[in-house]
């Protein structure tokens, strides 16, 4: 489970005095415990993945807003949070891996964008994040 790889690599990173990696592992763990708690139960891989998706998604609107301000020393601290937030993931599909995928799951311009986007975030879960799967069913069914 990730919870216990996060709370290994928080561990290692208090003995290494990281205060970058502490931070951001404190603010998974937490966060994945809050979770834990309102489900009441132990979560699924995909939830964890879900929660910390949650994080890149918040840490990314922070950088939006460190990069409007031109905030250099805020920059570089939310892009180490990111790749340290992205090894908890499972690889990221490109794109066109995307779009593949989609269209073997019958999605065509025909269809819905609700219903579309419903296919491809139960097809492709934790593997893209939502604003790549927007944009590339959007493609889809603009063609």
């Amino acid at each position: 489970m990730l919870k216990e790889v996060v709370f290994a690599q928080l561990k290692q990173a208090m003995k290494d005095k990281d205060v970058l990696a502490k931070g951001v592992l404190q603010l998974v763990k937490a966060a994945l415990d809050n979770a834990e708690k309102e489900k009441g139960s132990a979560l699924t891989n995909e939830e964890e993945i879900a929660v910390v998706n949650r994080e890149m998604k918040q840490t990314n609107q922070a950088l939006d807003g460190a990069k409007s301000a031109g905030r250099e020393d805020l920059i570089e601290k939310e892009n180490a949070k990111l790749t340290l937030l992205k090894s908890f993931l499972p690889e990221q599909l490109s794109e066109e891996v995307v779009e593949a995928k989609l269209r073997e799951a019958g999605i065509t311009a025909e269809t819905a964008m609700g219903e579309a986007m419903k296919i491809a975030k139960t097809l492709l879960h934790g593997q893209a994040d939502g604003a790549t799967l927007s944009k590339v069913v959007k493609l889809i069914l603009a063609k």
